[in-house]
């Protein structure tokens, strides 16, 4: 069994009129339904920065302009019935193509080739029962003026 380590993220908040583009997912084992942004893990040798460039262009082949750090956030949280601690750091951009605000969900791909898809949603999707992730990432947005 592999040994618990803290795994480092960078996530990227994309905002328009009011929300912000997540990927709905359900936790196998506890059944919960979560959101969060796009984003993963940071590979040694690449900035935060460059992971979330990297990628947006590997999960939906978009490119960003405006990057710009929010700040970081540390998650200790159990998935799947197993414990796991994160230190994410969480970035505002804008999409290059502005024509991708246009549309109520975008296709993306992991790097298994699992599909997802993200929509747009505003503050009232998230909530205790069903709620933004990482923890903290609600109040961080809230402070940028990103979400109501």
């Amino acid at each position: 069994m592999a040994e618990p380590r803290i795994r480092a993220l960078a996530l990227c908040v994309f905002h328009h009129n009011g929300k912000i583009l997540v990927n709905q997912f359900r936790d196998p084992a506890s059944r919960q339904t979560c959101f969060r942004p796009i984003g993963g893990g940071i590979d040694f040798g690449e900035t935060s920065a460059e992971a979330i460039v990297r990628e947006v262009q590997e999960e939906l082949g978009l490119s960003m302009t405006n990057l710009r750090l929010l700040g970081t956030l540390e998650n200790l949280f159990i998935y799947n019935g197993k414990p796991g601690h994160e230190i994410v750091q969480v970035y505002d951009a804008m999409f290059a193509d502005a024509s991708v605000y246009a549309h109520t969900q975008i296709e993306g791909h992991e790097s298994d080739g699992a599909p997802f898809t993200v929509r747009w949603h505003d503050s009232s999707s998230f909530s205790e029962q069903a709620p933004l992730v990482p923890k903290g990432l609600g109040e961080l947005l809230k402070s940028a003026g990103l979400l109501d």
